[in-house]
């Protein structure tokens, strides 16, 4: 059997275990709706209009419901923008607090996050996501990349690592990218000669889903996350983080938890194995049963290179912002002549439901700022956990660990980034700390949300790997600890450090 012939095994679970997952699912609902109904009865505080006490009740609903996965992404987004048209319509207008909002109003600022120009870069990289993988160009590039590292099971691991860092540049959707990878490392497993539950069968795949989370920080356009929290800085600061600022940020922090992750998956996981003849064969067989490449391959190389030369020198020799060159190499992605891919080819292929939840995401968090919300509840946690007068490395650290405990509860990263990015701008807004840059700081706090490392249900992309079967939830766990030990001291050093001396801190 080829490496890309493999898929991964995903089964569906008993009878016993489709009935606990229906109970879990109608519990987290009626919690969610119970939670919503007690918010809303309670009195409204002095200090928080109407309209910014019933957007908290649809935050903590929207939460449990993320938190629980009680509703489809999909459907809790549209049900969340029904609950903002009617409890904001019927609010008082926080502007003229003697006329309601309307619930006109109410609907327009349940869609208004789809204004957001970082919409446009999300849907965008989900149809070049989609033609990667339409074309194949995705399995020839991590094929090309791994029938050069060898033979021996650390050059294999290394490879892998490279091939995840290299497609988090071209690829932007994390689970495109890992699940490109699940079937080609299960034919680097079966040429190795070893079960799928062999130690090297989990590192290896442990090692490809961690390795996506990771560059997930290190590039701006590696997953929707990110874009949710540009769109926020954008909207609500009025500044542009450019791919090259993310880049130079975030680069260093990447590349040091790629060597970490490296010697962790080596002492934690050791492979068993030292070296297998014939394994580089199989890869360079798999790839000449790809053929030759095609012109679409070529024609999406290109304009993916081309794409990345734009991305990167942004604000530096042109002032085209990242959402309009992304969607203009789309719109030369289908036309004629082109034909990279079509319409109809892409549709199917689009998961729609996470540009849906990326909208309504937006419009939260933008409703929460503006009828005060996140305000009220910054002011809470910056009382609660001593932020007001705290340094900017304190603030850093408490926000960041608030951040990764939370993050166990979230299957989605654009949902926990959609949340919660909100409220960290208005506690950055909130403390007395002088000279504190809250772009800055906004944009290191989101490098956190990435930080979906411990749980194989934080991240779709961990779901993807665990569905192979390589590996068990309790290993996945162990490794993840120490990753996000790892991280969150790392990010406490280069906020000391790196961070400060590019004055994000």
């Amino acid at each position: 059997m080829s490496v890309v012939d493999q898929a991964p095994a995903v089964g569906v679970g008993p009878e016993a275990a489709k009935q606990s997952g229906w109970r879990t699912t109608n519990i987290g609902l009626l919690a969610a709706i119970a939670v919503l109904l007690l918010i809303l009865m309670l009195p409204t505080p002095d200090n928080l209009p109407v309209a910014g006490h019933r957007m908290l009740a649809i935050l903590a609903f929207a939460v449990i419901v993320w938190m629980t996965e009680a509703l489809d992404y999909a459907v809790s987004a549209v049900v969340v923008a029904a609950l903002m048209a009617f409890l904001l319509g019927i609010s008082p207008n926080p502007a003229n607090p003697k006329s309601l909002m309307g619930t006109s109003a109410g609907l327009g600022l349940a869609f208004s996050g789809f204004a957001n120009t970082a919409l446009a870069l999300v849907a965008s990289a989900l149809f070049l996501a989609a033609a990667m993988t339409a074309t194949g160009l995705d399995r020839r590039i991590a094929l090309v990349i791994l029938s050069r590292v060898g033979t021996e099971t650390r050059h294999v691991v290394a490879g892998s690592m490279l091939v995840g860092i290299v497609l988090a540049f071209l690829v932007p959707s994390t689970t495109a990218r890992v699940s490109c990878l699940v079937p080609i490392m299960l034919g680097i497993i079966a040429a190795f000669g070893v079960g799928k539950k062999s130690a090297f069968a989990g590192m290896i795949m442990i090692t490809t889903t961690q390795t996506a989370s990771i560059w997930n920080v290190g590039i701006k356009t590696a997953a929707a996350q990110n874009m949710v929290a540009v769109g926020f800085i954008e909207k609500m600061l009025k500044v542009t983080i450019t791919w090259l600022d993310w880049l130079i940020a975030a680069a260093p922090f990447a590349i040091l938890m790629t060597i970490a992750l490296y010697f962790v998956m080596m002492r934690m996981m050791p492979p068993g194995i030292s070296n297998v003849a014939g394994g580089r064969e199989a890869i360079r067989k798999a790839l000449a049963d790809l053929g030759p490449m095609s012109a679409k391959e070529k024609k999406l190389l290109a304009l993916s290179l081309t794409l990345l030369a734009f991305w990167s020198t942004e604000g530096v020799l042109h002032r085209f912002d990242t959402s309009s060159t992304t969607i203009a190499a789309v719109a030369l992605m289908f036309l004629p002549g082109i034909g990279i891919m079509t319409w109809k080819e892409a549709q199917p292929n689009i998961p729609w439901g996470t540009i849906v939840l990326f909208g309504i995401g937006i419009s939260l968090g933008t409703a929460l700022l503006q009828t005060k919300g996140a305000v009220w509840l910054a002011d809470i946690a910056v009382a609660e956990f001593g932020l007001k007068n705290a340094t900017a490395l304190f603030i850093l650290a408490v926000m960041s660990l608030f951040l990764i405990v939370i993050h166990l509860g979230f299957a989605s990263a654009t949902a926990l980034a959609s949340a919660m990015i909100p409220i960290v701008i208005a506690v950055l807004q909130g403390v007395a700390t002088p000279g504190i840059n809250v772009v800055g700081m906004t944009l290191l706090l989101q490098f956190v949300v990435s930080f979906g490392f411990i749980l194989v249900v934080n991240a779709p992309q961990n779901m993807v790997a665990y569905g192979t079967d390589t590996f068990d939830a309790r290993q996945f766990v162990k490794i993840g600890l120490v990753l996000t030990i790892i991280a969150f001291a790392l990010v406490m050093a280069l906020g000391a450090t790196y961070w400060r001396w590019l004055g994000y801190v």
